[in-house]
């Protein structure tokens, strides 16, 4: 495996980074009202198994590694809901947004924490995650998801949402609604 990681880390670090990746596609999606279909199902399911899978590592406690999992859990339930449950309708517009957008923070939030610890030459310059350039990398990121998550809550007005079609359908619509943005 790589660096040492057994196969149940490298499973839950891959569905992490595929959470990350598909749900900074969603926001792209999020901010141009495009609903991007299938890649929000890929990035909400990624993401709720990667909150599900980080509760099977050994802990003793109450941690905030533990803290994010659950906040995350109860945020995903709520966006979940709005999403594929209430089909975006009044209020449940912005919940699903806001929701997905936190989501997508807590994710990027726990890299960046991960990447401080595990990765050399970061954690040179950081080695007690309370030094200045891990600081400046957390306050870039939140600072990115408050700005773009506000931008995606304002101008976010999808123009049809197909929770009833297939996940083939989803990106295949994806794939057509990226051609008309263009």
């Amino acid at each position: 495996m790589i660096l040492g990681m057994t196969t149940f880390t490298f499973v839950h670090v891959l569905l992490s980074l595929i959470g990350i990746l598909s749900g900074l596609v969603v926001l792209v999606g999020l901010l141009t009202a495009n609903p991007m279909n299938g890649w929000t199902l890929l990035f909400l399911a990624t993401t709720l198994a990667t909150c599900v899978t980080g509760f099977f590592f050994p802990f003793h406690g109450f941690t905030p590694a533990v803290g994010v999992g659950v906040l995350s859990i109860v945020i995903l339930a709520a966006t979940i809901a709005a999403r594929y449950g209430f089909d975006l309708a009044g209020a449940w517009r912005w919940v699903y947004v806001v929701g997905a957008v936190v989501v997508l923070y807590f994710n990027s939030f726990v890299l960046v924490v991960q990447s401080f610890l595990k990765i050399p030459v970061l954690h040179s310059l950081a080695p007690t995650g309370s030094e200045l350039p891990f600081v400046v990398a957390q306050g870039i990121a939140l600072i990115f998801y408050v700005v773009t998550g506000f931008l995606a809550v304002k101008g976010f007005r999808p123009l049809r949402i197909q929770s009833d079609a297939s996940s083939a359908d989803y990106f295949k619509a994806d794939s057509q609604d990226a051609r008309r943005h263009s």
